[in-house]
Order: C-alpha cells, then structure tokens, then sequence
C-alpha cells in the first residue's frame, strides 16, 4: 500500500502546479488572471494609501514644526544670532496666505528650512504656488498687497505642500511689538487636534473604503472559480486527491493575488502622483509624503496572498471535487439568520451610546468603537443578503418564462451573485453614509457662513499705542473704494488700585480711547470734545469678576497684571472729577466687530495712549459688496497701514468647495467599486451559462426564443441587486442619521446622490445583461448537444 505523500515541499510543488495552470491557461486562463490581478491591484492601491496616512500627517506636522517658532519662554536678547520675527497672514479671493516678516538683528540670523539666506530690506521668498500666482493676471491686486521684490523661490523642505501659498518677506523696519524675538526655528508643539465632525469623516472615509475592497478582493480571488473546479476533476481523474486538487486551486489564487500585489504597487506609485493638486481643510501633501510604513507595507503583502490562499480553500469547502464532475453544496444546508442578525446588532449598541454621548469626543476608545461599530454594521447588512435573496426566491411562484428561469436558477445556487452583490451593498451603503456626514457638515458650515456673512462686515486689530496713528489708518480705510463705514479705537484694560492678588476673582475693565466723532459710534454722548472722560452704565453689569472702582477721581493702573508676566510697577491714572456716566448703544454682536462692552471711553486729550500697557487698535470696516473686489481692496489698505494688522471675519467659506471635491471624489469611488463589481457579476453570469450550455442548447433545439434566455439573465442579475441596493439604502441611511446626531446636526439626507448611485446600480444590471447576451448567444447552438 502506497504511502501518502506530504510535507512542505510536496505544498509547495501543488502550489506551483497550480501557479502554472494559472500562467498557462490560454487566452481565456489570461483573461481570468488578468481580471483577479486587477481586482486585487486596485484593493492594494487603496490598503496601501490608507497605510500611508500616518505617515502621511507625520511628514506634513514634522515640515510644519521645523520651520516655525511661535515665541521662547524667557525672550532672547537681540544679539548677532537673533531676529525679529512676525505673522503677516493674509486671504486672497478665499486662499490663505502664510506670511512671515523678519528684521535680523545681526549677520547670523537664523534661517528658516528651504530658505538659504534671508532676504534683504524691501525684498521676500516665496512658494513656488505663490510666485505663479503673483505673476499671473489674477494676481495683479495681491501684487499691490505684497509689495516686495521677489528675491527666491523657498525649497520644498520650507513648504506644507506644493499648492502652499507663503512667503518670508523683510520690511524696511519692523516694530519690536508687532512680533517677538527668537534665536532658532523649530520648536516642540502639539498641534491642535482636529475636530470631531472631520474626526468622524475620516474615520468613515477608510471604513466606506477598506470594505468594499476587502469584499472586492475577496470576490476577485475566484473568478474563473468554474472553470478551476472543471480542471480539478481532470486531475481528480488522473490520480489526484482532494487535498493535492485544494492545494493546486491555492496555487492558482495564489498566482493572481501575486501578480496583483505588484500591480498594486505600481498603481499606488503612480496614483500618489496626483496627491500635489489635493487641498483638503488646507493640507497638501508632497508625493513622496504618500508612503506606508514598512511594517504596514509588509502586512499588507503577506496578508493578501494568504487572504486568497484562505478565500480560496474555504470556497472549496462547499464543493466535491469528484473525477467525473463537481458536486456542489453538499448536503444542502439552510442559510442561518441569528448570527446574520447579530452582526448589525452589535454595530448598533456600539455606536447608538456614540450618539446619545453628546457631543462627540475623539478619544481612541470613541475611535476604536466608531470603526468598529461601522464595520460590524456594514459586514452584518452585507451577511444578510444571501439570506434575503434565499429568502425571497424560495417564494416566488409562477410568472413568465423568463422570470421563472431567472428564480429558479436562483433557487439552485445564488452564492456566486450574491458574494458579487455583496461589494455593491458595502460600497454604496458606506458611500451614503460618508454623503450624508459631508452634507450634513456642508449644510452647517453653509448656514453659519450666510447668518454671520449676511452683513458685510470685517475687523481689523493690531498693537498699537499712537492714536495718530489709528486715526491715519481709519481715514487711510474711508478712502478705500467699496468701503461704506468705519469705526476704531484704540483698547486697553486696566486694574484696580492697590493691586489685588492674581487669583482673588478681581477683573479688569476695557477702557477705550477715541476722538468724539468715534465714541459716539459707541454711546449716547450729550456733549464731547477733546479732554473729556466718560464713565458708562456698563460697569455696573453683573458678572462674574469683581469690577475695579471707576468713579471719579478714582485711581487706576494702567498696566495691570496679566497673570503671565511678572508685574511690573503700575501707572496710576486719576479718573477726573468731571467724567459723566454715559449709556452705551445696543452691544453690535456680528462677525467682524469686536466688543462694544466698554467701562471708560476717553478722549486722545484726557489720557496719552503711549501709557497704556499693550493696547489695540480695533477696526471695524463695512463695505459694499456690489462693488467689485471691495473686500481685496480694504486687505490691501490694511497691509499699507501695518503688514500684521490681523482680519477678523466670516466672509469666506473655505469648507464649501473642499466638502464638495470630496464628495464628488466619494461619488467617483463607489461608480467605480460598482463597476468593478459589475464586471466580477459578468464573469461569474458567463461562467454559469457556460456551465449551463448543454441545457442552453437543449432550450435552443426544442424552438425557446433567445429573447426569452436574454430576459432570464436580466432578471437573474437584477434580483440580488435590487435586494442588495435596498439593503445599503437602509444601512447608509441609519449609518449616516447616527453619524450626524453624533456631531448634532440636522439629518440631512442628499437624495440626489442616493439617486445617482441607485441609477448606477441599475445601470450596472444592463451592463451586466448586455455584456453576457454575445456568450449567450454562442452557447444557444444545436452543436452544444455533440458529446464523446
């Protein structure tokens, strides 16, 4: 009695027989490699760009640390290796503008990356985005605005993201207050952690794409999975046992997931290419920054050809292999509900405490169970299709010919289209819901923009002590075109006197300088001129801090304590015996202006601003929006009267176009995943028909019209899939009201889009049905019936 043979290298002979049926199968061996290689390819493109985002934001928070300093503890002497330096940052036509000013203070300044040396006075660096900009006919009114030579192009080292607007420019003089002084660039610091409805976004982007591509790979794996299991028998019939004939399908699979996992990264490599035009909520990457970690790239090329090795065996579970033919489903089970029906369960107590846990946090925890809430919901709803589509054939009775052909085929073996339709489930189910999420944020951003943008409005602030110099700017402001109001003054606080303790509740009061003309834009005033003092009714609002005594003749410190300096020696300042109390006008509380909650409003003659401690310039400016580039124009008074003057407004919307680049991006995905799956749903049609094609040419001999064939196969498509489109409509949906609730907004639902991937699925169905008519067509001859 012969032995068995086994052992590794008896596995790995039959994984190469297999690996060289695969390679040498003929024209159409090739066509079914070719179609699992791209299947795969394009799976691993997409695990291999999710691998790459923490790498990713690593690269892009690393470049954004090195070149920055945002201010030392303990402020360094000037000194030959220091300088001064300034944010200049700007909005042009709703792009933002990164700028930075410097004064070196010696002949070894430090230099930020991709800079090799300072510019001089008058002159700046820019992006390579920025100088395009600049010397383009669009440019012409941000030339006024950056007024400086162009002296160099910043390397790549000093840039976010190739599209990144900035610039390093070196004004003639630069006021010591209008920025700090530093001795190095780069420095240790958290950056702010993102919000949690772009946490949520993200998070759901991955899953609606990670799922669908592990179904599609799943799904690619066995295609050709008739014909495989044709030849198995040949082998079967030649000597062969069941576990060499599983061996050889692993083989098989084995070779095309190869062969995609290199077509992946090829496709991947060249993809990432096209990462330099992406903006979204301001990051823009480098293509060399789309890269996944070692260990990730490694995972993910062992795990996908042990993926299809697994997917394949188990597909070889429900079949026997026997030398004179398949026998499939043996014996015929029942398809279970419970655990079908656990799977969504759990996906939904994880996230619904998500929802009711108002407003979201993003913990690793909230994160863990968001991902896998989603997962399970979306794994559970697609679980549940081969069991309706059971469900439903098994009771339907009668009708057409063709509708009868279509059940019944259905009834005999729905796995092959159902495992298909499964990626359409997870694919539009998850893209729903991520459109749901970004209409929703869309929506939000859309409305608080048009209530805080309906008046045209914005504020200008910057340091200042000179009130001259304030009452220069706002008729510097007036004379803008488009302009149609301005008020300013200059602001301060000040503290009570004897100086009280840091932490004993003590709060300051806004004083206010300004000639009458500008305080009157900010109370009653009976009568004023230059000299007068007015105490107003505000000082005696309650509140939370205790308020310094403002009566007259009351002392004041001018320069109280901030709790983050030492305290230096106060200025004491005499409240006159003449300041009247006043009543303040209605407190204006829209975007662009600042507070009108004053307790002193002084006039230049009563009160030298040059004794306050840091006090500001606040500007606020309305315009007319009919009048073209009204907006441009003021930015550019601004940066005449003082490049730092800071804006203050809610004009531009930013999030509108990013929120709809991604969903038309998200839209493009999932017409894409159909199609893909629309082209697996053709394979397996054919290879059913091909398996079929005795009793096709049977049908053909007794007088059945190919048209009655034709509409079988639509129906026999359309069935799993109008089953399945229901099934994602109902998760996407429940998925993407829990999304919203979580970062309370409305539930918004974007039929439109719903309704393009609803025709795509049906589209899918003809195209399905229109590409399997030829094989249908070629397989209806009376030649089919010849045997030997």
């Amino acid at each position: 009695m012969s032995q068995v043979r086994t052992g590794p290298s008896v596995w790995a002979g039959d994984l190469a027989m297999g690996i060289r049926f695969a390679a040498g199968g003929g024209r159409e061996g090739w066509i079914r490699t070719a179609l699992t290689t791209l299947g795969v390819a394009l799976g691993v493109a997409v695990l291999l760009l999710g691998a790459s985002v923490p790498s990713l934001t690593s690269s892009w928070h690393g470049r954004e640390k090195a070149r920055e300093n945002l201010g030392q503890a303990q402020e360094p002497k000037a000194a030959d290796h220091t300088l001064l330096y300034a944010s200049a940052d700007t909005t042009f036509h709703g792009a933002q503008i990164r700028g930075r000013l410097v004064q070196p203070d010696g002949a070894h300044p430090p230099v930020p990356p991709g800079v090799h040396g300072l510019p001089g006075p008058g002159r700046m660096v820019v992006s390579p985005a920025l100088k395009e900009l600049l010397d383009s006919p669009e440019g012409a009114l941000l030339h006024d605005r950056l007024s400086y030579e162009v002296a160099g192009v910043i390397g790549d080292e000093g840039l976010l993201g190739p599209k990144e607007l900035t610039y390093v420019a070196r004004p003639a003089a630069l006021n010591a207050a209008d920025g700090y002084r530093i001795d190095h660039f780069g420095k240790h610091w958290d950056s702010p952690p993102m919000r949690a409805p772009v946490v949520l976004l993200v998070i759901m982007t991955c899953v609606a794409l990670m799922m669908p591509v592990m179904v599609f790979i799943g799904t690619a794996v066995r295609f050709g999975n008739e014909r495989r299991e044709q030849r198995l028998a040949a082998l079967r019939l030649v000597g062969a046992d069941v576990r060499t004939t599983r061996r050889i399908a692993a083989g098989e699979a084995l070779f095309g997931s190869l062969l995609g996992l290199a077509g992946g990264a090829v496709l991947f490599l060249c993809g990432r290419q096209f990462a330099s035009p992406i903006t979204l909520w301001d990051v823009n990457v480098f293509p060399s920054d789309v890269a996944p970690g070692p260990l990730a790239a490694a995972l993910i090329g062992v795990l996908v050809p042990t993926a299809s090795v697994v997917v394949s065996l188990i597909a070889q579970r429900g079949v026997t292999v026997e030398p004179l033919g398949v026998v499939r489903n043996r014996p015929p089970q029942r398809r279970r509900l419970l655990w079908r029906l656990a799977l969504p369960a759990a996906g939904t107590v994880l996230l619904l405490p998500l929802a009711w846990a108002r407003p979201w946090t993003d913990t690793g925890f909230d994160t863990v169970r968001l991902a896998t809430g989603s997962i399970l919901l979306l794994f559970g709803v697609t679980a549940l299709l081969p069991w309706l589509v059971d469900a439903v054939v098994s009771r339907l009775r009668g009708g057409p010919v063709p509708w009868q052909l279509a059940f019944r085929r259905l009834q005999l073996n729905s796995g092959s289209a159902t495992r298909a339709v499964g990626g359409i489930v997870v694919a539009v189910a998850g893209a729903i819901a991520v459109h749901m999420l970004m209409t929703g944020m869309q929506a939000g951003y859309a409305q608080a923009y048009a209530v805080s943008g309906k008046l045209p409005r914005v504020g200008l602030w910057v340091g200042s002590d000179d009130w001259p110099k304030t009452r220069q700017a706002l008729g510097a402001l007036r004379a803008t075109s488009g302009v149609t109001a301005v008020r300013g003054t200059l602001d301060a606080s000040v503290g009570p006197l004897p100086r009280r303790s840091a932490n004993d509740g003590a709060g300051g009061a806004a004083l206010s300088v300004g000639d009458c003309a500008e305080l009157r834009r900010l109370a009653h005033l009976p009568s004023c001129r230059d000299g007068d003092v007015f105490r107003t009714d505000d000082h005696e609002r309650a509140g939370g801090l205790r308020r310094p005594t403002l009566n007259p003749g009351t002392s004041v410190d001018l320069d109280p304590p901030d709790g983050y300096h030492a305290p230096a020696k106060p200025r004491p300042w005499k409240i006159p015996g003449t300041a009247r109390t006043v009543r303040l006008l209605a407190p204006v509380s829209t975007p662009g202006a600042f507070s009108s909650s004053y307790d002193l409003l002084v006039t230049p003659g009563a009160l030298d601003g040059a004794r306050l401690s840091s006090p500001t310039m606040e500007i606020t400016v309305d315009f007319d929006r009919g009048t073209p580039d009204a907006l441009e124009h003021i930015r550019n008074t601004a940066a005449r009267i003082d490049p730092t003057l800071h804006e203050h407004s809610y004009l531009d919307n930013p999030h509108d176009q990013q929120l709809s680049s991604v969903r038309a991006g998200v839209f493009g995905g999932s017409v894409i995943t159909l199609l893909l799956i629309g082209t697996g749903l053709i394979i397996s049609t054919v290879e059913q028909l091909h398996e079929r094609r005795r009793l096709l040419s049977t049908l053909d001999a007794h007088g059945t019209r190919r048209a009655t064939l034709g509409w079988s196969v639509l129906w026999q498509t359309a069935i799993p899939v109008v089953l399945g489109l229901g099934l994602a409509l109902g998760c996407g949906l429940a998925l993407g009201s829990l999304l919203l609730t979580m970062i309370d907004s409305a539930v918004t639902v974007d039929w439109q889009a719903i309704a393009g991937m609803t025709g795509i699925g049906a589209g899918v169905i003809l195209f399905v049905t229109a590409l399997s008519l030829p094989p249908l067509w070629r397989m209806m001859r009376p030649d089919g019936l010849r045997t030997e």
